[in-house]
């Protein structure tokens, strides 16, 4: 689960890392109070920055900087509101809710920290860059000694000589240490306590008198954890996500729209990436994976059915079901049932193996639809690339 970066820095705030004072704002009104407050407290200028769930967003005109209050109320009523289109967003971009408006720094350095999860090695990396201010996938193929990193043994946590490590190659100044190892031992705490998937911070910033800030921040959390945080998961803004992908976490589908026009219904991860990799090679493009999951009933297929025919670049399905705990009669009941409720007019190829195989291929026969069965998946495979064609 992602969130905002004003939602990002309070979090991080609470484990001493430090960050630019701001206030998250929805309004016109709500931007020129706070800027008036920040100016107040000694700022001599203000960022207005786009909250979306996206990066990008200063290419994209949704980070501006202005130099008095009505300047921000003007920058603010133009940013709120707008459809904000960077590299992360696709052309349809994002529409612009909330800003977060935040006072100016004297910016010496501009850095990278991030830790994510490698799973390679399955510990915690703690990343970190003096090419901050950058994309750092960027930085990674550009020049990947640029990237140092530390991993992290979970069970003894950020050593204060590794973030010392990181301070150091940094080129951080001596008087910069002691301040820097405490905020990467508060990031990597931020971490660790909230189940985070990823933090990431870009800018990182050194400042000329010396202070050092999270000058952006981004925090994505392992929904797999989201029940030991129900105040995490309450920040959550389904607005920032696909509808489809918000309607199937109701019933506990896993969905990813994707850009193509043959829709994959099966049981199993691994078996959604092979179904998309030999539609691929079949010519075809798949339009979204789609997990039922292995213990899924009738009700969850004929929601993810509904869910699949919801996305009009549709042109075929293709159900792809290895029948474990997820009996084949079960998936075939839940079809019909989907089939009949949405008066299906696209055609269905259904690939089946596994437990009662014979009772499901019987159901399909008997509903009086005309269901395409294929024996292998690469018959299944170029029938439904073929009927998306037609």
């Amino acid at each position: 689960m992602k969130i905002h970066e004003y939602q990002a820095k309070g979090i991080l705030k609470k484990y001493g890392v430090a960050v630019p004072r701001g206030e998250s704002v929805a309004t016109r009104e709500q931007a020129e109070a706070a800027a008036q407050s920040l100016f107040d407290a000694g700022a001599t200028g203000v960022v207005v920055k786009a909250q979306i769930h996206a990066g990008g967003r200063g290419k994209g005109g949704g980070v501006k900087i202005a130099k008095s209050v009505a300047e921000a109320a003007e920058l603010a009523s133009k940013i709120l509101g707008m459809t904000l289109v960077t590299h992360q967003t696709g052309p349809e971009g994002k529409l612009v809710q909330r800003l977060l408006v935040e006072e100016t720094l004297p910016i010496e350095k501009e850095l990278y920290l991030g830790i994510v999860i490698d799973r390679a090695e399955a510990k915690p990396v703690f990343m970190a860059s003096a090419s901050g201010g950058m994309e750092i996938e960027q930085v990674a193929e550009e020049n990947p000694g640029a990237i140092v990193r530390e991993y992290i043994e979970p069970k003894l946590g950020l050593g204060a000589f590794q973030a010392r490590k990181l301070a150091f190659r940094l080129g951080l100044k001596p008087s910069q240490i002691n301040e820097a190892v405490a905020f990467m031992t508060g990031l990597y705490r931020a971490f660790e306590e909230t189940d985070s998937s990823m933090i990431e911070i870009n800018p990182f910033i050194s400042c000329t008198d010396g202070r050092m800030f999270a000058l952006d921040a981004k925090v994505a959390f392992d929904d797999n954890a989201l029940f030991r945080h129900p105040e995490l998961k309450q920040l959550r803004d389904v607005s920032e996500e696909d509808p489809l992908e918000v309607e199937a976490s109701k019933y506990s589908l896993n969905y990813i729209k994707l850009d193509g026009n043959v829709g994959c219904m099966v049981n199993g991860a691994g078996l959604a990436m092979a179904t998309m990799d030999i539609i691929k090679y079949a010519g075809g493009m798949p339009a979204n994976f789609l997990d039922v999951g292995g213990g899924a009933n009738a009700e969850q297929v004929t929601h993810a059915f509904e869910i699949l025919l919801s996305d009009k670049n549709v042109k075929a399905v293709l159900i792809n079901i290895f029948g474990g705990i997820l009996r084949v009669d079960t998936l075939a009941r839940g079809v019909v049932e989907a089939a009949r409720k949405t008066k299906i007019q696209l055609p269905i190829v259904l690939r089946l193996e596994g437990t009662n195989v014979e009772q499901g291929r019987e159901i399909l026969k008997e509903s009086g639809f005309n269901f395409i069965v294929a024996e292998t998946m690469k018959d299944a495979a170029e029938k439904v690339v073929a009927a998306a064609a037609a």
